[in-house]
């Protein structure tokens, strides 16, 4: 048996693609699809298995006339890409089989599948696999149960070539104990945080090694710190494993707001090479907070918080939402003095989306509120439901936010005023990757850009050069972004 497995194309010049910074870089992707390596490794060991990213490569009718079988994970924001490869097959007569969030959410939007594989993959394919087996297949797949996620295998990384992508990514747990309505994470791996022993994550990090990559992994895992005792169990040996390997890797994750109470576990994250994490904030508003069920940002000053993990070493990127019901238009400029006060260079801001399955969905819903299906894209000002606010208000002071925090004016003050505190332990080594990252972005925004009477004042004042240019990329990618998107 041939099996193809596809990854769609996320959608370009979005603020979660980052096009400009990867082509500076000389890279395809952000990360691999870890969840189809994964699934890869469930697959009978007999049969033919072919992966096409098509972030980083074209799917060509010479893949599909090749397999025998084909399986696709996507994600909501994949949609449209989705289609186009499930029509393309399709028109070839292969039998599809898929899997993922944008399949669980929207089953009835995807008539031509033949079969699918929902919930947890580890559960649910070898169902699928032994029905095939005696030919009896069922189109649905589904399981409530969760898996031991200690008996998840290893991805096949030689499905992949890593040098088309930035960073490497694995994960160590699933669950989140937190209740935030708007979020479809719980609905899909539930509140209780299942983690890998410390001996299966370096087995894990073994494998990324012996690929040959070096630099920056993703821990994938919407919460890091579900589970604080476990976590810090694996990161005393992850110290061990980085200090035997000589640092090949550097770390970023996400983690709740709460991370700023644990000095000790932010201490095992510095010396482990950890050099940032993802925060969901969300808004400043407190009564927005309650209505979303956010009550872990609630108890704790997120001004001070912020500032608490930035002096222990860790960048500060973060989610934020407008459109709560109890959003007043005094919000957007407090969104902004908050990012701007902060110095969180990557704030990732979008308007309020319900997404099936999520209690927020459930209750839009009931109130008779839901317009159409979520697109998985909150930055485009798309809305799926009806408002409290005006919708003209909103989309509005929306784009405030976003044209005022990413003028180059504010960013590069953020940036600069990031760079003159922040004291980083991590250990990086720099490649030729970096070098030539260097010279693009000095040839492409230190001399052919508007940017450039930004770009020299810092870049002649910094002592960090590798973080003045990773920030600076960064901040660059998301001025661009968001005057294309502004425009549209």
């Amino acid at each position: 048996m041939k099996a193809l497995l596809i990854y769609p194309e996320f959608p370009k010049n979005t603020f979660w693609g980052f096009q400009y910074s990867l082509s500076l870089i000389s890279k395809k992707a952000a990360s691999p699809p870890l969840g189809l390596l994964t699934m890869a490794s469930l697959l009978p060991k007999e049969w033919e298995i072919k992966l096409i990213d098509i972030n980083v490569e074209k799917l060509k009718d010479k893949h599909i006339k090749w397999t025998d079988i084909v399986f696709i994970s996507a994600m909501l924001i994949q949609e449209k890409s989705t289609k186009e490869i499930i029509q393309l097959c399709r028109h070839y007569g292969k039998k599809i089989v898929a899997g993922g969030p944008a399949f669980t959410a929207l089953k009835k939007d995807f008539a031509l599948v033949d079969h699918y594989v929902l919930n947890e993959a580890e559960l649910t394919l070898p169902l699928f696999l032994k029905d095939l087996k005696e030919g009896k297949t069922k189109e649905y797949y589904t399981s409530t149960k969760k898996i031991n996620i200690e008996k998840i295998p290893l991805p096949f990384w030689s499905l992949i070539n890593h040098k088309k992508y930035a960073s490497m990514a694995v994960q160590y747990s699933k669950g989140c104990p937190f209740n935030c309505d708007f979020c479809s994470i719980t609905t899909m791996d539930g509140h209780i945080s299942r983690a890998k022993t410390p001996q299966q994550m370096m087995k894990e990090l073994d494998a990324i090694y012996n690929s040959g990559f070096r630099g920056s992994v993703f821990i994938v895992d919407d919460n890091f710190i579900g589970n604080k005792k476990n976590v810090k169990l694996m990161l005393k040996e992850l110290i061990q494993w980085q200090k035997q390997h000589n640092y090949p890797f550097t770390f970023f994750t996400e983690a709740s707001i709460n991370l700023a109470k644990e000095h000790d576990l932010m201490c095992l994250m510095r010396l482990s090479n950890f050099y940032k994490v993802f925060i969901g904030i969300e808004t400043t508003n407190i009564k927005s907070l309650r209505e979303c069920g956010k009550l872990q940002n609630v108890n704790i000053n997120i001004n001070k918080a912020v500032q608490t993990i930035q002096e222990n070493g860790l960048e500060v990127t973060a989610g934020f939402i407008v459109g709560f019901d109890n959003d007043t238009k005094e919000v957007f400029d407090s969104l902004i003095e908050f990012i701007q006060s902060s110095n969180i260079i990557t704030a990732m801001v979008g308007i309020l989306n319900a997404v099936p399955g999520t209690e927020l969905y459930k209750r839009l819903k009931k109130e008779g509120r839901i317009l159409q299906h979520s697109s998985g894209e909150n930055t485009d000002c798309s809305i799926n439901f009806l408002p409290k606010m005006d919708v003209k208000e909103l989309i509005d002071g929306y784009k405030k936010i976003v044209s005022t925090i990413y003028s180059r004016k504010y960013c590069y003050k953020r940036i600069k005023n990031f760079i003159k505190t922040h004291q980083s332990t991590t250990k990086t080594k720099l490649t030729l990757t970096d070098i030539k990252a260097f010279i693009r972005t000095t040839w492409r925004i230190g001399i052919f850009s508007n940017s450039r009477l930004s770009y020299w004042p810092l870049m002649i004042k910094t002592n960090k050069l590798h973080l003045s240019v990773r920030l600076i990329i960064i901040g660059e990618d998301l001025i661009r972004t968001t005057k294309k998107n502004i425009k549209i």
